[in-house]
């Protein structure tokens, strides 16, 4: 069930068409937001939108990896990576419920 992907561009045009910004200040507003929420993952920290979902910044260890071609072992570098976590709401959303589980 392959969709199309929602660009900056379509959220631009959505900030436009609902809040009646100009087509440069809605482009600005998107970009502000994004650039708002990147800075503070660079930071390392947690970034939560309510009734979406939480972006948090893990750190994991090094690690030894294997070559799956040679079967060769090579240590991987302790590393930061981004984990999403949606919200249960984002969660019934997208599984068409109408509200959330409360036991999740």
């Amino acid at each position: 069930m392959a969709g199309r992907t929602v660009t900056r561009a379509d959220l631009s045009e959505a900030v436009y068409q609902k809040l009646g910004l100009s087509r440069t200040e809605s482009a600005a507003l998107v970009e502000r937001v994004l650039d708002e929420i990147c800075d503070g993952l660079a930071r390392g920290e947690s970034v939560k939108l309510s009734s979406f979902g939480s972006f948090v910044v893990r750190n994991k260890g090094q690690r030894i990896g294997r070559n799956p071609k040679t079967g060769v072992e090579v240590p991987i570098e302790p590393r930061r990576v981004l984990v999403f976590k949606p919200s249960n709401v984002l969660k019934a959303r997208i599984n068409g419920d109408s509200e959330p589980d409360s036991d999740n």
